[in-house]
């Protein structure tokens, strides 16, 4: 037997630095799936709000896909769902337009409304 090196010990042995194979590709962050609560909280916005339009956020180390509502004034909400493809299908079935935020980015209304809520003024 050979002698051993200080980082040895940390060594796969002969393995490439490929994850596991049961191993999420997240990394070692476990994200929640969508469940029925998020479903309804999605369907009483786009209920209650005017002018929702939806945004699709594709799956990242730390989340899962998500659907953000923001309605005209700016006002929003997200939430997690199963797909891309379940987000879009939701907001057509609800008359919705959706869009990928990946590519489009969030509009400024939210950003505007996130301003007003921080100063205070609703």
């Amino acid at each position: 037997m050979g002698v051993m090196g200080l980082f040895d010990r940390f060594r796969r042995s002969g393995r490439t630095s490929r994850p596991a194979r049961n191993a999420e590709r997240t990394g070692s962050t476990r994200v929640r799936s969508a469940d029925g609560e998020d479903v309804r909280h999605l369907e009483t916005f786009v209920r209650t709000k005017q002018g929702v339009e939806g945004f699709v956020e594709p799956r990242t180390a730390v989340s899962d896909v998500t659907l953000l509502l923001v309605a005209h004034d700016g006002e929003w909400t997200r939430r997690r769902v199963p797909s891309v493809k379940w987000a879009h299908e939701f907001a057509n079935h609800h008359r919705v337009p959706s869009y990928d935020a990946a590519v489009v980015g969030v509009p400024q209304r939210m950003r505007d409304y996130n301003r007003r809520k921080k100063a205070g003024g609703i």
